[in-house]
């Protein structure tokens, strides 16, 4: 692996708890590994101890198979020839584009240097900044150029610290997809944080989500929804409802008591014993479909327009509440009852330790 992460942990003075606790984590060369998770679980902390800004209290960094931090070692930040983007630009206001993107490369001669930033302007759509000045820029272009100086001295590993946070919701989209395109481009190794789940799925090859210091999973976009490892994961992660139930086997499967009915399939960490044990099952907002035939019933508490979809909170008969995407024509009031059905496919169920199977 080009990126180890061994059992690091990062302490503060006066802290009650470690930033990170024994955290491991692998990323392979030209992957793009993205951190979330609540504020203050370690996101940040553990990205400035890659880039040589804190210094890990146990474990060991690795890169490339170079100790950078551990077994008595440490490699100075600058050596570790690791690039950086930060979410407020950090671009110098006084000099121009062409000398902001040539700021690392004073070791090239002046017309390597050239070449260099022409390269890197273009490689991010602003051929023509080299002498506009970063407040002439608009946010997304100054983000662009934020990238082009973190790639001009060809880092072997590009760290991300929430970079579009300060860019409108449309803007962050586009440019989060261009920053992807552009990393790959490069075949760039690179670990970004962020708050944005859609974010982390739209860039990520592996996404991590952290709590408290540790890693919950670090695991491919659509194997960490719809096989999250734990029950935070699971409720962190999209939209969707922990219900209560009682799980037995049936057969080579398992069968679920719950609320919204019996459900079949469901993957069970519970022992085959036959015995019906307690367990919570993820219900996503996309299994519950609007059914006009069907004849389970749900009221419509509350909604929320998405454009092209509706986001209903259901709640049944028995006051348990679900979630369900529908599309936006079917659009219904308050109060009203509308048939829906279960579709359970990737459906999850958790212990009484909130572990999935």
């Amino acid at each position: 692996m080009f990126l180890e992460v061994d059992q690091v942990s990062i302490r503060y003075p006066r802290a009650h708890a470690d930033a990170v606790s024994a955290l491991s984590l692998q990323l392979p060369a030209g992957a793009l590994g993205v951190l979330i998770g609540p504020s203050g679980s370690g996101k940040t902390s553990l990205l400035r101890a890659i880039a040589g800004l804190e210094q890990a209290a146990s474990g060991r960094l690795l890169l490339d198979g170079r100790v950078l931090d551990g077994d008595g070692q440490r490699v100075s930040a600058e050596e570790r020839r690791i690039g950086m983007v930060f979410q407020d630009f950090a671009l110098f206001p006084h000099l121009d584009i062409a000398t902001n993107v040539g700021f690392g490369l004073r070791h090239q001669s002046r017309a390597e240097r050239r070449q260099t930033v022409e390269a890197m302007l273009t490689l991010v759509g602003l051929p023509d900044a080299h002498r506009k000045y970063p407040h002439q820029l608009s946010g997304g272009q100054q983000q662009r150029v934020a990238l082009a100086r973190a790639l001009a001295p060809q880092p072997r590993l590009l760290l991300l610290d929430e970079p579009f946070s300060s860019l409108d919701v449309e803007l962050r989209e586009r440019l989060a997809a261009d920053v992807r395109e552009i990393i790959k481009r490069t075949g760039t190794t690179a670990l970004m944080v962020t708050h944005d789940q859609m974010e982390a799925f739209a860039v990520g090859d592996l996404v991590g989500v952290m709590r408290d210091g540790k890693l919950e999973q670090w695991d491919a976009p659509y194997t960490l929804y719809h096989r999250p490892a734990t029950r935070f994961v699971a409720d962190f992660i999209g939209h969707g409802v922990l219900i209560d139930g009682h799980a037995r086997r049936q057969g080579d499967g398992i069968e679920v008591d719950t609320a919204a009915g019996v459900l079949r399939g469901v993957p069970s960490p519970l022992a085959g014993d036959g015995e019906a044990r307690p367990v919570e099952v993820l219900l996503r907002a996309d299994d519950v479909i609007h059914d006009d035939d069907s004849s389970f019933k749900a009221q419509v508490v509350r909604k929320s327009f998405r454009g092209a979809e509706f986001l209903y909170t259901l709640e049944l008969d028995s006051g348990q509440r679900l979630l369900s995407l529908v599309p936006s024509h079917h659009d219904h009031a308050i109060g009203e009852w509308i048939g829906i059905r279960l579709e359970v496919k990737h459906l999850v169920s958790f212990d009484a330790r909130g572990v999935n199977a």
